[in-house]
């Protein structure tokens, strides 16, 4: 099976039962080795009280993002930290694109960066640590 094939039925896979990244609107844009673009629009109920999304939010959709790169090679993979840097707000209504792409995979240990925006802009920036905890969560045909 080729990575990007290995990459769209890990995705498939997960997006199946990932209930918290449907609940709240998500959608997988692309997938590929390492790397996988969500997007989310900000809700009215995703706002916080200074009328912009909600912090929480946006890590959520960073880190969605971070998980689909992350276990795009098929091989059950974890966060074990991450960190955000929020850099302007977005406003309700907005819609954000989150691309993530895999900076480092040795041994079991990897780096994932996540590029939040809206309309162009980056809004955030995220660093995801990850761990493969071991096997593979796909069947491969």
């Amino acid at each position: 099976m080729t990575p990007q094939k290995t990459a769209e039925l890990a995705a498939d896979t997960m997006w199946a039962t990932d209930r918290a990244s449907q609940a709240l609107g998500m959608e997988i844009l692309a997938i590929g080795p390492g790397t996988a673009t969500l997007a989310m629009t900000v809700s009215d109920t995703m706002v916080n009280g200074h009328g912009t999304a909600h912090g929480g939010f946006i890590f959520t959709l960073a880190d969605s993002a971070f998980a689909f790169a992350c276990n795009s090679h098929g091989q059950t993979t974890v966060a074990a930290q991450c960190a955000i840097t929020f850099i302007r707000p977005a406003q309700g209504g907005a819609r954000l694109v989150a691309e993530a792409r895999e900076i480092s995979r040795a041994g079991r240990s990897g780096i994932t960066d996540v590029r939040i925006s809206c309309d162009g802009e980056v809004i955030a920036e995220f660093r995801g640590h990850s761990r493969t905890i071991g096997g593979s969560f796909i069947a491969k045909p």
